[in-house]
């Protein structure tokens, strides 16, 4: 593409959450793993503040100084490209600029983070340009800051209020586990998935337009019911002072609080059962918390709902949820491992009927957080 060898391999992976859903802002808890879908680069460093890359998934080429960087229209890959750069330099670390070629097979708008996918993907190309020009970045930029950063990117320059899960999981994803993460202080735990369970994703193929601006609201609403008990954040409202408020109260804020107070437990309570090898338990509190965003938190929608039901319905499946911010995107199930050829046939045959759409169904793993590695120069 750009006309010499590259020098670095820069990547990052998406992310499915077990259990946890709307709880990250809320300084609560959370129970994501990273899976083995994830955004590469493959680049080589620059000698100017320029950087250009090609995304092979969009046939587009973004092309961009350090010393100005301008967002682009709500939505575009790039703007999380830009953004990382943007907050690496406010931050003060001095970037190399550099070529790359990028491609993806997490899928796109379907709740399983790409965009933290390229965000952390991009943080890595950084640091892999640097070193590659013997310029390295300041050793700092990892871990925790890493995810902070990259947090911050896509709050400026997509307008998505997210919280930390997406880019934390990015990074911290230990292979072979999930991550309990406390969003309060971002203390985590890598929790061993027993060998016998399966996560299956099922992309709805349905749109998630409405996701972003949904999110939004629920996150003010989320605010509005912490500031309707005094508190912070949502993580300290006790349930039993909620118990005792909720008596006559109407309106949404009171559903959402319910939500977020119930689902920070069931992670705690997924976290032992895991441990204990307890799948059932595990699929009962997952199927728990989709009937609590279907009901309380109000973010599932039709074809969330027949993904989910349809799983449910399989023998072998222990229980099933709308993963993501919701609204369309996908569901995951955790099953058997002899089940899961019934789960996609059934899926594969009642979905379309449904819902009128096409849905893909994959099994994922648990895999590594970002990173990088350079290439020989002399190979090509």
């Amino acid at each position: 593409m750009f006309g010499r060898p590259a020098r670095f391999v820069a990547r990052a992976p998406g992310r499915v959450n077990l259990i946890g859903e709307h709880t990250d802002y809320n300084d609560g808890f959370v129970l994501p793993m990273a899976i083995d879908r994830e955004v590469t680069l493959v680049g080589a460093p620059r000698e100017d503040r320029v950087v250009r890359v090609h995304s092979l998934d969009f046939d587009e080429t973004l092309t961009f100084g350090l010393d100005f960087i301008p967002r682009e229209a709500a939505g575009r890959w790039g703007n999380y490209v830009r953004g990382v750069a943007a907050v690496l330099r406010d931050a003060a670390f001095a970037l190399t600029g550099f070529d790359a070629v990028l491609k993806g097979d997490v899928p796109m708008g379907s709740g399983l983070s790409s965009s933290a996918a390229i965000e952390l993907a991009t943080l890595m190309a950084f640091k892999a340009a640097g070193e590659a020009a013997g310029r390295p970045l300041d050793a700092r930029l990892d871990g925790e800051l890493a995810a902070r950063l990259a947090q911050r990117a896509e709050q400026r320059y997509t307008g998505v209020q997210c919280g930390i899960m997406d880019q934390f999981i990015a990074t911290l994803g230990v292979e072979g586990h999930a991550l309990k993460i406390d969003c309060l202080d971002l203390t985590h735990e890598a929790v061993p998935m027993p060998a016998g369970a399966r996560i299956v994703v099922i992309d709805t193929g349905a749109s998630r337009a409405l996701a972003a601006s949904a999110y939004n609201t629920r996150r003010a609403e989320c605010e509005a019911g912490a500031a309707l008990f005094r508190a912070q954040t949502l993580r300290d409202v006790r349930y039993a002072d909620f118990v005792a408020r909720r008596e006559g109260a109407e309106g949404p804020v009171m559903l959402r609080v319910g939500h977020v107070l119930l689902e920070n437990q069931r992670v705690l309570d997924a976290v032992e059962a895991l441990k204990r090898g307890d799948l059932e338990e595990l699929g009962l509190l997952m199927s728990h918390s989709h009937q609590s965003l279907r009901d309380l938190y109000e973010v599932s929608s039709d074809a969330l709902d027949a993904a989910v039901d349809i799983a449910e319905g399989v023998e072998g499946v222990y229980g099933a949820r709308m993963t993501g911010a919701g609204f369309g995107g996908c569901a995951i199930a955790l099953t058997r491992e002899d089940a899961v050829d019934a789960l996609r046939e059934a899926i594969e045959a009642q979905y379309p009927q449904r819902t009128g759409l096409t849905p893909k169904v994959f099994v994922c793993r648990a895999n590594a957080g970002a990173s990088y590695r350079l290439l020989d120069a002399a190979a090509g």
